[in-house]
């Protein structure tokens, strides 16, 4: 066996996993500079006080949902796809494009813009199938 290298598509994995936390960030940015007293970040009941939140900070935080859910199959694809052989070039095209997608769709979910990120998901989701599939000849 030769030596293991770090594909683009493993990055892509790495960007995808960080995601979430950027969405986080988002959610919680109205609120990380102000005193708790005066509506500030409830580090110490932050469920709750993310609950509370409304317009793009909420939907910030709905995306970094989102964002989580759909990190297993992606990990799971990349990983089943090295094993099986997929031409790499392939799955590191459509590694990226996945994470470009996710990116799109966060984008279009903090905007209130339901259709084109329902939209942008389900091409998210159609690439992350091709993935998978990636190493069938």
């Amino acid at each position: 066996m030769g030596p293991t290298r770090f594909t683009v598509a493993y990055w892509c994995v790495l960007a995808a996993a960080l995601l979430p936390y950027l969405c986080a960030y988002l959610a919680k940015s109205g609120g990380l500079f102000k005193p708790r007293s005066q509506g500030g970040f409830d580090n110490h009941d932050p469920r709750a006080w993310l609950a509370r939140q409304t317009d793009w900070h909420a939907r910030a935080n709905a995306a970094q949902a989102n964002s989580f859910e759909a990190l297993p199959l992606f990990i799971g694809a990349v990983i089943i796809a090295h094993q099986l052989g997929a031409p790499q070039t392939r799955l590191d095209i459509l590694a990226v494009l996945f994470v470009t997608l996710r990116i799109i769709y966060i984008a279009m979910y903090v905007a209130g813009l339901p259709t084109v990120r329902s939209a942008v998901w389900a091409a998210a989701l159609l690439v992350n199938i091709g993935i998978l599939l990636s190493a069938l000849r």
